[in-house]
């Protein structure tokens, strides 16, 4: 069934093209829109208007979207764990960056989707339009992606503002003492290796909080929440107080143990998300399993404890 919507103009739209606005308003693509209007399935105050109309305050645009276009489609090596009109949460595997960047030719979280067909809002820089967050490309995990211009505006916000509660797993070496706490340390730039973090002076304010979960022999699988969001923050500071993560042979980790488990990155994966809805307001939370590699890791290292 066709998705028949009436969409006054915001005062941030006035003046801009039909298409345009429509882009923005619904998060689809403006060729998309100007398609749309070319079928006739837009009207302005009733009128079909050309892709070009400009628009102004007191116009009202009725805009019919066809059920095929609404339909969420499968997405070739990533899952979806949550989608709706305003925002898309994937699982996103190991190897996949959130965008493009310079020296990343590899798969692409937007990327992906845009290939699949998802709408997805144009808010927000060229190559990172509808990205509220991100996760490296090392970390797999929850993701969300805003794929209207009301997510986008909210859902930065509110990951800005920390109203959202990232939560993440991670297997490190050793046994923390305490077995709970808080680790309050600045990271910046490695001075002598820029390609790596570091805890130092003078660097940007990272907090992490972590509580064990399954002590495991030579090893604690750990859940954390982050109060800041820098680079590599759980696997530097965890390397700072002497557990770096099982598998992060890059900040410390021993080789020959991530050998031992089949391990070719860091034991880290972010397993959920909570928020409120960007446009309802209902408190959400969306989970996501451990990938095989991980769940593999951990099953080794408990059959090697009885």
């Amino acid at each position: 069934m066709p998705d028949l919507r009436y969409l006054p103009v915001p005062d941030a739209l006035v003046g801009d093209r039909v298409d345009a606005a429509l882009s923005r308003l619904l998060g689809l693509s403006r060729s998309k829109c100007a398609d749309l209007v070319a079928e006739g399935a837009v009207l302005v105050n009733g009128i079909k208007p050309d892709k070009s109309t400009r628009l102004a305050a007191t116009d009202l645009i009725e805009v019919t979207i066809p059920e095929v276009d609404r339909a969420a489609p499968p997405v070739v090596g990533m899952e979806i764990l949550f989608d709706d009109e305003d925002i898309v949460v994937v699982d996103k595997p190991v190897g996949t960056a959130a965008h493009t960047g310079p020296g990343w030719s590899g798969p692409t979280v937007l990327g992906n989707l845009e290939a699949a067909g998802y709408r997805i809002t144009t808010h927000g820089p060229p190559e990172r339009q509808g990205i509220v967050h991100r996760l490296d490309v090392g970390t797999s995990g929850a993701m969300m992606v805003a794929k209207s211009e009301l997510a986008y505006s909210v859902m930065k916000r509110a990951f800005k503002e920390r109203t959202v509660t990232k939560i993440y797993h991670a297997l490190a070496t050793g046994h923390l003492d305490p077995d709970r706490g808080t680790i309050d340390a600045p990271i910046g730039r490695h001075p002598s290796r820029e390609w790596r973090m570091a805890v130092i002076d003078g660097g940007k304010h990272a907090i992490t909080h972590y509580d064990t979960l399954e002590l495991l022999p030579g090893a604690a699988l750990l859940e954390v929440h982050l109060e800041t969001g820098r680079t590599h923050q759980i696997r530097v500071h965890m390397a700072a107080v002497g557990h770096p993560l099982v598998g992060d042979v890059f900040y410390g980790a021993d080789p020959t143990t991530a050998a031992r488990l089949g391990l070719e990155r860091q034991w880290l994966h972010a397993v959920e998300l909570r928020f409120a809805h960007p446009r309802t307001g209902v408190p959400t939370a969306v989970c996501s399993p451990y990938p095989a590699d991980l769940q593999a890791a951990v099953e080794t290292m408990r059959r090697s404890g009885r």
